[in-house]
């Protein structure tokens, strides 16, 4: 499979992106304007996380659903008028107010909503289309297994008579919230390499029942151009990166945020027990050591934000801990990296991030890497 020596383009429907590259959407609040415009203004895919948004208001405490939905709406507004590349925007299924989100995003005309943390088979079509039934939000899954994708394009053709626009298929070696079981994340039987063609396979149909195609993007530790290089020869038409668009200085997180990612070892990267109920990874500080040792962290739960949160047991309220890492207190909180986040040595901008790995695929394309 060859596609030349430069970075191939993105076609999601009618939306093109010069590059195939999608910025992961980082929350709470790592990923907002700043990052997702800097990223779309490079002719990437730019996205903003919506979880957690409105805790980065004052007012958040007196009313989650409302913080939340003006924050996103404010975030996209201020993107439009920074960018007018591609941008999305992320919104986890298992989030209390996911159809709120998931309005907002789509009233605002935002190119893609990227969907995860659960199968996305409530998807109200009325807010997927305007009044032609031309011009709608692309909607993208992520999955991080060939069951989950079977499920959601059967469910979506007997219901909708339609399928996702694009979906992402993420491996083990991502950071933060992972969709496999701990025993899973150092299997080979998980790895990305393995999972992305079975999902490409299972896509292939309905592409030809659609008549459109259906992009398969990876994600999950994906780090250098030979990456992209490598993931694109083994059948995606595209790579969603997060971790290094942390190490950047339009990312939205503050620098004590940024600076954990440099300072930080391989052996700093572990798997944690979120309250959520799902595998972690995040970077290893002081706030998870006492927590690993039984430490509660006292805090009220205004709102049960997530659906699988054990709010009642849990010794920390994961979204307060977020924010406070986004902010840069990293004493009462701590940041999610992917597995790759120790090979992080510096902080570049968004252009010179694009412009290396732009130039590293080239040289893996040249060299004929094998994948």
């Amino acid at each position: 499979m060859d596609f030349g020596k430069k970075l191939p383009k993105l076609r999601i429907g009618n939306l093109e992106a010069d590059i195939p590259i999608v910025q992961g959407g980082m929350g709470v609040g790592i990923s907002l304007s700043g990052l997702a415009a800097a990223v779309a203004n490079e002719r990437g895919i730019g996205v903003i996380s919506s979880t957690g948004i409105g805790m980065l208001d004052s007012d958040f405490n007196e009313d989650f659903s409302e913080a939340n939905k003006r924050a996103l709406r404010r975030e996209i507004v201020k993107t439009r008028q920074m960018t007018g590349g591609i941008i999305g925007v992320n919104i986890m299924v298992a989030v209390t107010d996911y159809f709120d989100l998931l309005q907002i995003a789509v009233e605002e005309g935002v190119d893609l909503v990227f969907i995860g943390a659960g199968l996305p088979l409530r998807i109200p079509e009325a807010l997927l289309a305007d009044g032609s039934g031309k011009v709608r939000t692309k909607v993208v899954p992520i999955v991080s297994s060939v069951r989950a994708a079977k499920v959601i394009f059967q469910y979506w053709k007997n219901h909708f008579s339609r399928v996702p626009d694009a979906v992402v298929v993420e491996g083990p070696m991502a950071g933060g919230h992972l969709g496999f079981k701990k025993e899973q994340i150092n299997n080979p039987e998980y790895k990305l390499e393995k999972i992305l063609p079975e999902v490409i396979s299972v896509v292939k149909p309905y592409e030809r029942y659609s008549n459109v195609s259906i992009p398969v993007i990876a994600a999950g530790g994906i780090y250098t151009g030979a990456d992209i290089y490598r993931f694109i020869q083994l059948g995606a038409q595209g790579v969603q990166m997060a971790t290094r668009f942390v190490a950047t200085h339009e990312c939205d997180a503050s620098a004590e945020f940024k600076e954990a990612y440099v300072r930080c070892r391989k052996e700093d990267l572990i798997i944690i027990d979120s309250p959520v109920g799902l595998p972690g990874r995040a970077i290893q500080n002081r706030f998870l050591e006492d927590v690993s040792r039984g430490k509660k962290v006292p805090y009220e739960c205004h709102w049960l934000c997530l659906k699988t949160c054990d709010y009642k047991d849990s010794s920390y309220c994961i979204c307060a801990a977020l924010t406070n890492a986004k902010k840069g207190n990293m004493a009462k909180g701590f940041a999610f990296a992917g597995a790759n986040a120790y090979r992080v040595d510096s902080i570049i901008s968004v252009k010179e991030l694009i412009n290396i790995l732009s130039r590293e695929y080239e040289e893996a394309a040249i060299a004929g890497v094998s994948p």
